[in-house]
């Protein structure tokens, strides 16, 4: 009898076995499929993605050539950056604030971040950074 329940216990188990086999084998295969299906659909989204960073440079670009309904943002200020052009277009500092109608200080003060300008001031520092150096050695001469 103890011969027959382990022949029976072994043959239990190895069908469960070929069972589970087989089941497991489906799992395999359909998660394969979908690891694949992931793969591409990342793929795709980063195409997508790619095209319309394209189309919103290629948008800002036309949207700055035509006059725009939007408000404008407000101008960022950076002390290095309004430091680098002031010497780009060769000014002094006290020929770059009599353009701006501050003083010498003034300038100084915005270049080493100790205060930033006001808004009123902040329009004519735009207005700055808008021009070349030609065109600011002759307001200079004005």
């Amino acid at each position: 009898m103890a011969n027959l329940t382990s022949m029976l216990k072994d043959e239990i188990a190895r069908i469960s076995r070929k069972e589970m086999r087989g089941e497991t084998d489906k799992l395999r295969k359909t998660s394969s499929q979908y690891r694949t299906e992931i793969a591409s659909l990342k793929r795709r989204a980063s195409t997508l993605e790619q095209q319309v960073g394209r189309l919103e440079k290629l948008v800002s670009k036309l949207a700055g050539e035509a006059p725009s309904s939007e408000p404008a943002s407000k101008p960022r200020f950076t002390a290095k950056g309004f430091k680098s052009h002031r010497n780009r277009l060769g000014l002094s500092a006290e020929a770059a604030g009599s353009l701006l109608g501050v003083s010498a200080q003034t300038v100084y003060s915005w270049e080493a971040g100790k205060s930033s300008p006001r808004a009123s001031q902040m329009e004519r520092v735009v207005a700055l950074r808008a021009l070349g150096k030609r065109e600011a050695a002759e307001l200079l001469n004005r």
